[in-house]
């Protein structure tokens, strides 16, 4: 624990924030974890080791179809910039990883729902189809 406590004086406050709940500093890598499990069981898909890291595989999340990137809030937001390289950047590794969707997956705080950004031609598709076949 010694070891926790010295790390957390040397870094910087934007990697370690305060959890709500337990009064302790979690590192972002704390609410991103949260977010992307939550993402994966919405979906049915699967977290992406390393957060996309590796090689060969890219994103947070992926299903057979999708791949997401997610971006989470380390604590409750009313606001917060949405940056055009994360699209662009999700799209080329969806190519990459040869899926057919790519979204953009923010939420405003760990205490808050998650939005899934997608493109025009992905929502004039799923709103075609919502209304043929209604929201069932």
């Amino acid at each position: 624990m010694q070891f926790r406590q010295n790390k957390d004086k040397n870094t910087s406050n934007s990697q370690f924030r305060q959890h709500k709940e337990t009064n302790e500093k979690k590192p972002t890598r704390y609410f991103s974890n949260i977010q992307e499990t939550n993402v994966a069981n919405a979906i049915g898909g699967k977290k992406v080791a390393n957060s996309g890291a590796t090689a060969y595989n890219k994103g947070d999340v992926v299903d057979s179809d999708w791949l997401l990137e997610c971006k989470t809030q380390t604590r409750d937001k009313d606001s917060f910039t949405i940056k055009k390289e994360w699209f662009d950047k999700n799209l080329d590794e969806s190519i990459f990883m040869k899926k057919n969707h790519s979204a953009v997956v923010v939420n405003f705080g760990p205490n808050s729902k998650n939005y899934y950004i997608i493109d025009e031609q992905t929502f004039l598709r799923m709103k075609e189809l919502l209304d043929i076949y209604g929201d069932e």
